[in-house]
């Protein structure tokens, strides 16, 4: 059990006295120096031992100091000079005894053993942060930075919606999370909500980024997932005019998209000429790293080992790599979204697209499409229809995705019939589809296609466009 000494006196010392004697665990005993008795608490407990005298007297704190061995000393004094004469008190007798203070005058001593609360600037912190659009952060835990904040999640971020586990959380973590005034337990699966109030630690100029990173509504994407995008090209299963077109089709993604930084991998290199190219085309861009791979490592070792260390938020890919899904199955594992790229590729997006299916999915991916859809300047098609008529009402999806492009300030077109939907967006052209990434979709299909009428599986396996993949929690 430690000993605290405490010595009160002033506007302030009343609230603290009644602030220690609620927080008290028993776990300290408590010598209590004051000069007025409004301080005194009317009920007093038993490890609380009150002394009435004036600090700023030698001897008398001196009998206080002597008559036990204290671990620490709380100072909160109504002047600068009484909180000198105090600190001078002590220290005549006990020269390594740590000692808190509460300093409204801008106290400078160098001592090692005193710790400064700055009385104006808890204040002023305090007043601030009840301010809309401010970080709340831990005054005076740990290293007293800022390492600990809280971060309401504001509707239309591009965090909401998302699963904890799909979030990169580099050099910060999320360790609490609030959610209609309960306290949630933190678990990957979890899906971060509007409104929810979340308790960061981490550096702290990394936790102002990604305060300010929750806070805006779009123009985010590929994070939360990550900062960077990440190509792997395969060339030995593709063309030559396929591999030239994917270098202009990256081009226009690369400049169109948030990123921090591109990595191209290329594996299993079949022609110089073009491996030359690539180098002229990105080579004077500190912005895009080129990695090879000569010793055809494997597309899931490299996977695996590029996006632990690269950052990476979206991996782009070829329709080639789905050809056979037994063996892409592993990046259900990554948890970041696939860009996969169409056949008909010329560098330019026109709209996004989105075919409502089940209501959790799409209620998941639904920041991402507008986020998408802002940074590509594009206007947002959603296809609803049930041709075979479905139970599922949709009324509340489509009214989330109506508010979510008032906040974006982004443009919707609802097409709402019983058409085939595939057969609608057959006719489409230079679009972007946006889709939840399913682990049906990479499972093996039966021979008899018109078996299936998920259009999720159907629209996936789809060459024509490009599509981006984006990952949920299934239910």
């Amino acid at each position: 059990m430690k000993k605290i000494l405490v010595i009160l006196d002033g506007i302030v010392a009343k609230k603290l006295m009644k602030r220690i004697v609620e927080t008290n665990t028993r776990d300290n005993n408590y010598d209590v120096v004051y000069m007025n008795d409004s301080i005194v608490p009317e009920n007093k407990a038993s490890n609380f031992t009150f002394y009435k005298f004036d600090p700023t007297s030698e001897s008398k704190l001196a009998m206080v100091l002597d008559k036990d061995i204290h671990s620490q000393v709380l100072v909160a004094l109504n002047s600068k000079d009484e909180m000198l004469n105090v600190i001078k008190n002590i220290r005549s007798r006990k020269s390594n005894l740590p000692i808190s203070i509460l300093d409204y005058w801008g106290i400078e001593l160098s001592d090692p053993y005193l710790n400064i609360y700055k009385g104006i600037e808890v204040l002023a912190n305090g007043m601030v942060e009840r301010l809309p659009n401010i970080p709340v952060m831990a005054q005076n835990i740990g290293l007293k930075q800022g390492e600990i904040m809280e971060i309401k999640i504001p509707f239309g971020s591009s965090y909401a919606y998302r699963y904890i586990g799909s979030i990169e959380q580099r050099d910060w973590k999320i360790f609490g999370l609030y959610r209609n005034d309960q306290l949630v337990n933190i678990k990957p699966s979890l899906i971060l909500k509007p409104n929810d109030i979340i308790l960061v630690i981490g550096k702290p100029t990394v936790l102002m980024q990604i305060y300010n990173a929750i806070g805006k509504s779009q123009g985010q994407f590929p994070m939360p997932f990550g900062h960077n995008i990440y190509l792997y090209l395969d060339m030995f299963i593709l063309s030559k005019k396929r591999v030239l077109d994917i270098v202009e089709e990256l081009k226009y993604l690369n400049k169109r998209l948030k990123n921090s930084k591109l990595f191209i991998r290329i594996t299993r290199p079949t022609n110089v000429g073009i491996l030359e190219y690539i180098k002229d085309v990105f080579g004077k861009n500190d912005a895009v790293e080129i990695k090879m791979d000569y010793h055809d490592i494997g597309m899931e070792k490299l996977l695996k080992s590029d996006t632990k260390t690269l950052d990476i938020g979206m991996i782009i890919l070829a329709n080639e790599n789905f050809k056979d899904k037994s063996k892409i199955k592993h990046l259900l594992d990554l948890k970041l979204p696939i860009f996969k790229l169409g056949e008909n590729l010329n560098a330019s997006i026109k709209r996004t697209v989105i075919i409502l299916n089940d209501i959790n999915s799409y209620e998941q991916i639904s920041p991402v499409v507008f986020d998408v859809a802002s940074q590509f300047k594009t206007k947002t098609k959603i296809f609803d229809m049930d041709p075979v008529g479905e139970d599922e009402d949709k009324t509340h999806l489509l009214d989330h995705f109506e508010n979510l492009s008032k906040i974006f300030n982004e443009k919707i077109e609802i097409i709402s019939n019983d058409k085939n939907p595939i057969r609608e967006l057959k006719k489409q052209e230079n679009i972007l589809q946006i889709l939840p990434l399913k682990e049906g979709m990479l499972n093996k299909r039966l021979s008899w296609k018109f078996l299936y009428t998920n259009p999720d599986l159907i629209s996936f396996d789809m060459r024509k466009f490009n599509q981006l993949l984006i990952p949920i929690i299934e239910e």
